[in-house]
């Protein structure tokens, strides 16, 4: 431990990467999430933490050290915190500053589990929050999400995709409506920094579920927090001898204690909707060839009776592990003569196995990262004389948090059953069994451009007909044009790994997502259970392809497919821009509104606009709603309401059409006419993104 961190802080003075070296680097941390495990190891658990806190110290950084999750972190280490939200967390000393080190922007995904989406309107009334009791620092987790290519996903069961909802997303684009009314929420706490460092808040309750939070200064400057907790109703208060109205479940932020230039419910930004879209790359003939099996008595195995754990054997060096065992059957047994099959039985910690009957696959089954061991049951047909079983053992990602969890046990561990024979149950698990890691294909390093020529590969149209199991399949395809980011939609497929030009895309699964999509509202606290989506899909369809890892020409595509798919529908996809929406009410808070010298005058108040922006490359091609009144739905399926401004669309496409950005203003001189007076109105719009041509 120490002999990395001296590395690692070594790395960085060398570079002078420091504050205290006039580097970026305000900040470091040391260990991560430890405080649990620390209590189960009780003073054990405490003096490593305190030596790892003295000895990162005593590096002499120049910049303070913090410790997430530790509240028993020595002087002058700060304990931070982590999680949804951190307005309830307090340093274990009062000199500290209140440091929030992860706002978690979303959750992970697991295989065969829905995505999780947390709304920008929590995720901003979460910050808000902890900003208006004083917090100091706010990090976010995932700011930018991401992938994990190779083996490197951990787990057990995380999807190849890392993309947390986050505010970029995994492919490097910006996620709106998140990224932009985030920065909305960065630039109006900013408005209030003078007075926010100045002094502590004082809190005063403006309702049952409602309060204040004012900032003042003696220079004079004053910033407020109107929160509202209730998560069901709006709540209209009087704060400084004027009325503000709350939405449920939100905070209204006003830098200078009269103007309301942001609240957390109220997103004004455009809403992007992204889509996988079709490149013209084309897969050139596909050609495959299948895992050996007959070949598993090679010098590369090795034999011994019982069972032995995965990671033990493979060293990781691998997902794979062949556990094979022979077996003789009687010519008398009465299943021989019509009776009913065995059954094989077999317990497994995980995480997923393929059953061979005499080189046949016979079934397959997998756990789940809630249940990682399972028991597989199944009717075997065997046969007079010696039979063969051969299980392939998969992991999917190895262990990466909690108490000692290298041992954590994977694989075949039993036991494994034969029942229904004449003699009743046999037990197999401490049979000879003969181990082999990893497949023959991975031995021949298949996967790179130097490995394929080494085996006889069979043509495409007999490849796609056959779909067999535990087969090798290759195409090279020319890089498509422009610079949107690429994907493999791997939808045709079932469950394997991907390489291209040798490196490896990561694991791929189709496996289904089970949960509830039911719906989802951003108030009331947020938990990952809350806002599914996905459900009845794969849980991961597309597969992030980094263009720096492609050639402008014949690059080659491998696939290792453990369960036999179909890889002529494999197709590269490029991840676009089509629309995007935005839905503002006229009296959308406006951070130019701020410090308006005589108040009181509505024309000099700033209206509220409505802006819309495609991707590089993108124009504005064509309005497909717009409405100023009244209108109805969400993005994508907007519909007019009983109020309707006549020239909605006209005006929106004199400001829009052909340019990749625009801005409508909301106001009614704007629209020729007021289309309902006293009604409160938005104008809602969404326009439809294409590439611009020269």
């Amino acid at each position: 431990m120490q002999g990395f961190t001296e590395k690692i802080v070594g790395l960085m003075k060398s570079e002078r990467l420091f504050e205290s070296q006039g580097g970026p680097i305000i900040l470091s941390q040391i260990e991560n999430e430890y405080g649990a495990q620390s209590k189960l190891l009780g003073a054990a658990g405490h003096d490593y933490m305190t030596w790892a806190a003295n000895m990162a110290v005593g590096l002499g950084t120049g910049v303070p050290w913090v410790m997430c999750k530790e509240e028993d972190a020595p002087d002058p280490v700060i304990n931070t915190c982590n999680g949804f939200y951190c307005d309830a967390f307090s340093p274990n000393k009062p000199y500290k500053p209140t440091i929030w080190t992860e706002a978690w922007s979303g959750w992970f995904n697991e295989f065969g589990g829905p995505l999780h989406q947390r709304p920008v309107q929590d995720l901003a009334f979460a910050v808000a929050r902890f900003i208006q009791k004083g917090g100091s620092f706010v990090n976010y987790y995932m700011y930018h999400g991401g992938t994990n290519f190779g083996r490197t996903a951990g787990g057990p069961f995380i999807t190849t995709s890392y993309d947390y909802d986050a505010p970029i997303d995994e492919y490097g684009l910006v996620r709106q409506p998140k990224y932009g009314h985030l920065k909305e929420l960065h630039r109006s706490i900013k408005l209030c920094e003078r007075a926010l460092v100045s002094a502590d808040p004082i809190v005063s309750s403006l309702g049952s579920f409602q309060q204040a939070h004012v900032y003042s200064s003696e220079a004079g400057d004053c910033a407020a927090f109107l929160s509202n907790y209730d998560t069901k109703s709006s709540a209209r208060v009087t704060f400084n001898n004027m009325h503000y109205n709350l939405p449920p479940w939100s905070i209204s932020i006003l830098p200078d204690c009269r103007n309301v230039v942001f609240n957390t419910a109220k997103v004004g930004v455009q809403t992007a909707h992204m889509e996988m879209l079709p490149t013209n790359a084309e897969m050139l003939s596909w050609e495959s060839y299948d895992e050996d099996i007959s070949s598993l008595d090679d010098s590369s195995t090795f034999t011994t009776f019982g069972l032995l754990e995965q990671i033990n054997v493979t060293r990781d060096a691998s997902d794979y592990l062949w556990y094979i065992t022979r077996i003789d059957i009687g010519s008398s047994e009465s299943f021989l003569r019509g009776g009913e099959l065995p059954t094989l039985i077999l317990q497994t910690t995980g995480h997923a196995v393929h059953v061979f009957i005499n080189g046949q696959l016979t079934g397959s089954a997998f756990g789940t990262r809630e249940y990682r061991r399972f028991t597989h049951t199944e009717k075997v047909n065997l046969h007079a004389g010696t039979n063969t079983i051969a299980l392939l053992s998969v992991a999917v990602g190895l262990p990466n948090v909690g108490g000692h969890f290298e041992t954590w046990n994977t694989g075949i561990l039993g036991p494994v059953a034969l029942h229904g024979l004449d003699q009743g149950k046999w037990d197999l698990s401490w049979q000879r069994w003969t181990y082999k890691v990893g497949l023959k294909g991975e031995a021949m390093n298949l996967v790179s451009p130097n490995g394929i020529s080494s085996v006889d590969w069979i043509q495409g149209s007999l490849a796609a007909q056959r779909q067999q199991p535990l087969t090798w399949h290759k195409t090279y395809f020319n890089a498509p044009e422009g610079d949107e980011p690429l994907a493999l939609d791997m939808e045709g497929m079932g469950k394997g790994q991907v390489w291209i030009n040798g490196q490896s895309i990561g694991r791929y699964w189709t496996a289904y997502a089970n949960g509830n999509c039911q719906g989802c509202s951003y108030s009331g606290t947020y938990r990952p259970p809350k806002c599914q989506l996905g459900c009845g899909q794969p849980t991961q369809r597309w597969y992030h392809v980094p263009r720096s890892w492609l050639k402008p020409t014949q690059n080659l595509l491998v696939v290792f497919e453990e369960l036999g798919g179909d890889p002529s529908r494999i197709s590269l996809v490029q991840r676009s821009m089509t629309s995007v929406c935005a839905d503002v009410f006229e009296y959308h808070p406006n951070i130019k509104n701020w410090h308006i010298e005589s108040y009181g005058k509505t024309e000099e108040l700033h209206r509220p606009k409505v802006h819309l922006r495609c991707g590089p490359g993108h124009s504005i091609s064509s309005i497909k709603f717009a409405s100023y009144g009244t209108p109805l739905g969400t993005c994508g399926s907007f519909q007019q309401g009983p109020c309707h401004a006549p020239d909605s669309y006209a005006i929106v496409e004199k400001r829009c059409i052909g340019r990749q950005r625009c801005a409508v203003t909301i106001s009614n001189t704007n629209f020729a006419q007021d289309p309902c007076p006293n009604v409160l109105k938005r104008l809602t719009v969404e326009a439809v993104c294409a590439p611009i041509t020269s």
